[in-house]
């Protein structure tokens, strides 16, 4: 039998702790990762949009200010007094009706003695055209010269072109005696009198001004870009015009409903645009030329883009991003540029694919490297705006609650 001393007996048991301490730590290591897996949280449910180009509508606005397309000045046609004015300013004038009288005793004179003259004129001619035949008798029978007979045929025009004269004579006196009568030349608004009662006008003096106000026009001028897409648009729609809607600052909530019928064919060398007009009933005069106002185009599409609800673009340290999933569901970012805006629309202009799988829910509640459940976006962006914001306050009051239980638990363990 073999005996072992003190220091033998020592050394075995410090090996048998030894042991005791190892599986002890390695029973503890177990345990933690099954509380680790076990608090891991399930995959967080987002609706998930797969890219694809898609044709999509924008609202675009432009400035612009009022015009009456067909608005004129009134002007004297004749010289003398203005002797009557046959409107009040301000009111609705139509067009052939009287507006002032020029002086017409004058020119009813001078239409008189134009008449005179053409009769004396025609007097000469039917001499002329005796003699002219007389004398081409006369020569049958040799009693008068050809010479004398060719004399007879010169005057004989003579006198008939003294007979046109005297009728345009005649014919622009009568003109200038239908101009002592002004008429309103278009149907409008008509302004205030530029020169009052007894004054000599000359032709060409300024009278009043006529506005018509129905309808109304714009000119306005597009971006390159987007004259480039609305006539691509038209092409589509067999050259239909494109709707309008007018909107004035100065008078919220007053619309006028209208159309583009105008698009420039060029590009301006200096402000890099094509101008554009549209035209807008205006049939109670409510609003009047002059005004600034905003157009906006319905139904102005943008073609094979990308475009995400607005709510799935946040802003990331290199600008805007969006959340895209990877192949085992997991969120990665993704810088993009963006486009124009439509509606609760945002085009995608670079910084996406066809077939990225884009996060559209709930962006505030996600980071990179989470994992995702994907759920199929419907394309109801507004229900799902909604939704966030339902989803936003009871988040809110579940995480003070959370709060305040573990602030009660931890008083009640201070003071234990």
């Amino acid at each position: 039998m073999v005996s072992t001393t003190g220091n033998e007996r020592r050394g075995l048991w410090a090996v048998a702790l030894a042991g005791v301490l190892l599986m002890g730590c390695g029973g503890d290591d177990d345990a933690q990762q099954q509380s680790s897996d076990a608090s891991s949280p399930p995959p967080k449910k987002a609706q998930v949009m797969e890219m694809a180009k898609r044709d999509i509508s924008l609202d675009k606005s432009y400035p612009a200010m009022l015009r009456s397309d067909n608005e004129v000045t009134v002007v004297a046609r004749v010289s003398g007094n203005l002797e009557e004015r046959h409107f009040d300013p301000g009111q609705q004038v139509e067009k052939g009706e009287s507006l002032y009288t020029i002086e017409p005793e004058t020119y009813q004179a001078t239409v008189r003695q134009r008449e005179a003259d053409l009769q004396s004129a025609q007097a000469d001619a039917e001499l002329a055209q005796t003699n002219a035949d007389r004398y081409q008798r006369l020569l049958k029978q040799n009693s008068v010269s050809v010479q004398q007979r060719d004399q007879a045929q010169a005057d004989l025009k003579v006198a008939r072109a003294s007979v046109a004269q005297a009728q345009a004579a005649l014919d622009s006196a009568r003109i200038d005696l239908e101009y002592t009568d002004v008429e309103a030349p278009v149907s409008g608004m008509i302004s205030l009198s530029e020169v009052n009662l007894g004054n000599l006008v000359n032709d060409g003096t300024e009278l009043a001004t006529i506005t018509p106000l129905n309808p109304l026009e714009v000119r306005f001028q597009l971006p390159q870009e987007e004259a480039f897409e609305l006539r691509r648009q038209r092409q589509q729609q067999g050259n239909e015009s494109i709707t309008a809607e007018l909107k004035i600052p100065a008078l919220p909530g007053q619309t006028l409903k209208g159309r583009v019928e105008f698009l420039g064919s060029r590009v301006s060398e200096s402000t890099s645009t094509v101008q554009a007009n549209a035209f807008f009933d205006n049939p109670d005069g409510m609003f009047m030329p002059g005004q600034f106002v905003r157009v906006e185009l319905d139904g102005v599409k943008r073609f094979d883009v990308f475009a995400v609800p607005e709510i799935a673009v946040t802003q990331g340290l290199m600008g805007p991003q969006v959340y895209v999933l990877n192949d085992e569901n997991k969120v990665t970012t993704q810088t993009v540029q963006l486009g124009d805006t439509a509606g609760p629309w945002m085009i995608i202009t670079d910084g996406i694919k066809a077939g990225d799988r884009v996060v559209v829910s709930d962006p505030g509640n996600i980071s990179a490297g989470a994992s995702i459940d994907p759920q199929p976006f419907n394309g109801d962006v507004e229900a799902l705006s909604s939704a966030e914001e339902g989803e936003a306050a009871p988040g809110n009051q579940t995480q003070q609650k959370g709060s305040s239980d573990a602030d009660s638990q931890a008083s009640e363990e201070g003071g234990a």
